[in-house]
């Protein structure tokens, strides 16, 4: 391509606009239904916001403001070009609420907490590194629990975090403490709980605690030598760092792997975690046994012995967390399925990945919920679906990292009970108008080095079994702007739990179709009406221009 081609190219790119043409017929054909003479004035578009946006709060001013907003508006209104305008704008969004909005004052049980896993590791589970910066961006992302694996240094007198019996280097504790300090409260007021995976002698059991007291002074939460009855609330805890452990008591045997690897015999290939001494025996006098330490942990974990029954005993003068695999939960699942959600009730489940999990990918999160499972803790770092989903979850409630568990997993006169099929509650139509952007965030040769890309959509339901379903548009050949006009329905039977999937993707004969957006969003916040979209990379980043324009209607809302 010659450089005055190449330069007409960046310039259109530049200037490339949505032409009113290509809006689809159905905004048209409403257009025309609460305009009069191609114009729609504030009484009509506020009309318009009512009925078909279903924007039941939305007054005539709102509707004016609106049109005042628009660029190259007639003074007495809008024409269909600032319509479609502001239709397939950013001011336009398909979720209902950019607040926290849930009740806050309950204990943390009631709530699903946005939680990591080994949240120092750079990338795979092997040899990356570890770093403060992966616990920086979880953080600044609203994740609320950061897990932090904690080792003797290699001259056996300072404190570092690192993945125990692989080839990660490691980094200092006392650096990703003063990090989460910086960055706890940057994206959410809500607390920070600090997982500790405990690998340390007394002595630097001591120098950890001086280190946490130190770095955090008033903001950390110490309920004392009593263990909690109750978890206090969000509310309550705003702005405060909590530590999560076993206590040190609880560490009876020199070579006990940490809770989270329990299931390595059997899933991880042989994979092992070398203690080699490092942990108290059990058997040290009571002064010996880090009194300070212990008197940090607000939220005590542990795995009683004595199979699942003793693991979900209920203890109505305490509560606790309890850490299992996606494994050992999956299977608990079929057995105890209605014990784990009368356990979360109070108390807090943990759910981690398999070890064998050495990519770093992450799991299906969604039976994890179903059975009330607060941390569902997934890897971060990765791209991979299942984190699209959970970046989903976490939208919700103004994306403050908490998001309030449905009433049904709280009631503990009826438990609820995951492996019954419910009833239809509501149906959701959805409808693929168009998309648009790629040409101004994606070099023109990135899909299709000869002719521009054939984009198709998958549209989807992620929830209960029951509720699982994913449609697919046509493909739209050669477009950057393709219009597929396409509508699918949904029947879902726990609304609560479902998240809207939307993928868009290339195709391509030759290879696999390249990956062209994604978005993922969580039922009970989704807006009624014709919306734009935006769309996230793969690592959940939004890009700048790509979006989707979208119909959704609710039969019989939830």
């Amino acid at each position: 391509m010659s450089d005055e081609s190449y330069t007409v190219c960046l310039c259109f790119r530049r200037r490339f606009k949505m032409p009113v043409a290509q809006a689809p017929e159905e905004i048209k054909k409403l257009f025309e239904q609460y305009s009069e003479n191609e114009l729609m004035n504030a009484d009509e578009f506020h009309k318009f916001l009512v009925e078909v946006q279903k924007e039941d709060e939305a007054t005539i001013e709102d509707a004016q403001k609106i049109i005042d907003g628009c660029k190259n508006v007639n003074e007495n209104g809008l024409h269909l070009e600032p319509m479609f305008r502001y239709l397939f704008g950013d001011d336009n969004s398909p979720q209902a609420s950019n607040r926290v909005h849930h009740d806050m004052s309950a204990p943390l049980s009631r709530y699903f907490i946005f939680t990591g896993h080994n949240s120092y590791l750079t990338g795979n589970q092997l040899n990356s590194d570890c770093s403060d910066v992966p616990i920086i961006d979880a953080l600044k992302r609203g994740v609320r629990v950061i897990e932090l694996d904690i080792w003797p240094n290699s001259d056996k007198d300072d404190v570092d975090v690192l993945h125990g019996g692989t080839l990660t280097a490691p980094v200092t504790f006392i650096k990703c403490l003063e990090s989460i300090k910086e960055y706890a409260f940057v994206s959410s007021e809500f607390p920070v709980v600090i997982t500790l995976e405990d690998h340390l002698t007394p002595d630097l059991q001591t120098k950890a605690a001086k280190m946490i007291i130190e770095t955090f002074g008033d903001i950390l939460f110490t309920p004392g030598h009593e263990a909690l009855k109750e978890f206090p609330s969000p509310e309550s805890l705003k702005k405060r760092i909590i530590i999560s452990t076993k206590p040190p008591k609880e560490h009876t045997e020199a070579k006990e792997v940490k809770d989270e690897e329990n299931d390595l015999q059997n899933d991880e290939a042989g994979e092992e975690v070398a203690q080699q001494n490092t942990e108290p025996s059990g058997n040290e006098p009571e002064q010996k046994k880090a009194p300070e330490y212990k008197r940090l942990i607000a939220i005590h974990a542990g795995k009683p012995k004595g199979g699942l029954d003793e693991c979900l005993k209920l203890d109505s003068e305490t509560v606790r967390r309890l850490s299992l695999s996606e494994l050992e939960l999956e299977n608990a699942a079929q057995t105890h399925g209605r014990q784990i959600i009368r356990f979360t009730q109070r108390n807090m489940l943990r759910i981690y990945p398999k070890g064998i999990r050495v990519d770093s990918s992450n799991y299906n999160p969604m039976i994890a919920w179903a059975h009330g499972a607060q941390m569902v803790a997934f890897n971060m770092q990765g791209n991979d679906k299942h984190l699209w989903l959970m970046h989903g979850m976490f939208k919700a409630n103004g994306r403050c990292g908490y998001v309030k568990k449905p009433d049904f997993l709280l009631d503990p006169d009826e438990i609820f009970d995951p492996q019954d099929t419910q009833p239809v509650k509501t149906t959701l139509k959805v409808t693929v108008y168009m998309g648009e952007g790629w040409y101004q965030d994606f070099d023109r040769t990135h899909f299709d080095p000869y002719s521009p890309p054939d984009f198709y959509a998958n549209v989807g339901i992620a929830g209960v079994p029951a509720d699982k379903n994913m449609n697919k548009t046509d493909s739209v050949s050669d477009s950057w702007v393709p219009c597929w006009n396409q509508e699918f329905e949904f029947h879902i039977t726990v609304p609560e739990l479902a998240l809207l999937l939307i993928e868009v993707h290339e195709h391509d004969v030759s290879e696999k179709d390249d990956f062209a957006g994604q978005t993922c969003i969580p039922i009970p916040e989704l807006k009624c009406g014709i919306r734009a979209v935006p769309l996230m990379d793969v690592k959940g980043d939004k890009y700048n221009n790509v979006k989707l324009l979208m119909r959704f209607e609710f039969i019989n809302p939830p």
